[in-house]
């Protein structure tokens, strides 16, 4: 594929790939060569299951606009996070596209909470839910929903923590028995913001949800979701965070975190996250991964963030959520 070589799937793994450019190091002539052949790198990631890794790209620490270069190839609209509800502290101060995912000021963001025990029984990370929590797919609660997530690592924290994880949700949708499987298909999910107080643990602790805007209501999502570019189902569902547990979490299914909604979001939130459909990223500076948010979820791991600074940029890619989605306005945003 052009000037580009892919290895894979990624150390670990079932799924993701590698990419190289052959011949050469370091971001500018990585981009350079990646918007010659503008095609290359989106073919690169629905043949690597939606998840590629990219090496050496230190320089974008010291050039931020070169991640958002890098980001339009992946698709035509990279959001200005100073147009949506974004905090304007989470957001790149020179570069709008850019979302600051930091422990130190001004993001001051926490990291999350350690599994309890914060190993396996046999002394490997969790990764399957529940005892691993917060898996998630970026903004799932908007319609249409974004593509592409851009994930650098410009300070990432020492080896063994601070890891980030993705599960393929393909792969999980496949190896579903064909009963659950025809269940899904024709089933919707209800996602909403996180700051709705609707999450199952608000729900559960009998917080009052507050009254939502217009550009702020519970979306729905199919829960086996087409890709537009393979055609392949993938399983797209969020766990605690981001479904709506005062409606849903799935739509015609008794609601709340006792219903029969929930016990069916369990069983699929094991079986999606299973050790075989999951790969799990030890970060090292200047490492990019881009990930697929129509066929994967992901979910953050602990750090010491006493003692450890970490600071992640963001980017978000939309422009081709599928057919589905065809002519919507888009929901977060406020009507003039």
């Amino acid at each position: 594929m052009s000037d580009f070589q892919v290895q894979k799937p990624l150390p670990g793994s079932s799924f993701g790939g590698l990419v190289r450019l052959r011949g050469s190091d370091g971001a500018h002539a990585f981009i350079a060569a990646a918007e010659a052949a503008p095609h290359a790198l989106p073919r690169a990631l629905a043949d690597a299951s939606g998840l590629l890794l990219m090496q050496d790209m230190q320089a974008m620490a010291d050039a931020p606009e070169l991640l958002v270069r890098l980001s339009r190839i992946f698709g035509p609209e990279v959001e200005d996070y100073r147009q949506t509800l974004t905090p304007a502290h989470m957001v790149h101060p020179e570069i709008p596209e850019i979302f600051l995912v930091s422990n130190t000021p001004p993001a001051s963001r926490a990291p999350p909470r350690r599994p309890d025990p914060p190993l396996t029984a046999d002394g490997r990370l969790p990764v399957q839910f529940p005892h691993r929590r917060g898996w998630h797919t970026d903004q799932s609660y908007r319609r249409p929903p974004p593509d592409i997530s851009l994930f650098l690592a410009v300070q990432p924290v020492p080896h063994g923590q601070g890891q980030t994880l993705f599960a393929d949700g393909t792969a999980a949708y496949e190896a579903l028995p064909p009963a659950l499987k025809a269940r899904v298909d024709t089933l919707e999910g209800l996602h909403v913001g996180f700051s709705a107080r609707r999450g199952r643990d608000a729900m559960l602790a009998g917080e009052t949800p507050r009254p939502l805007a217009p550009h702020e209501q519970p979306q729905r999502q199919p829960v086996a979701r087409v890709h537009p570019v393979t055609g392949r189902r993938a399983l797209y569902l969020c766990e605690y965070g981001q479904m709506d547990w005062l409606e849903g979490p799935f739509v015609g299914m008794q609601p709340g975190p006792n219903g029969d909604g929930a016990a069916l979001l369990a069983e699929l939130m094991a079986r999606l996250t299973r050790p075989e459909f999951v790969y799990v990223h030890e970060w090292t500076p200047g490492d990019l991964v881009v990930w697929d948010n129509r066929c994967l979820v992901h979910a953050a791991t602990w750090f010491d963030a006493e003692n450890e600074a970490r600071v992640m940029w963001r980017t978000t890619v939309s422009g081709n959520p599928g057919a589905a989605y065809v002519g919507e306005r888009k929901s977060w945003i406020a009507a003039a």
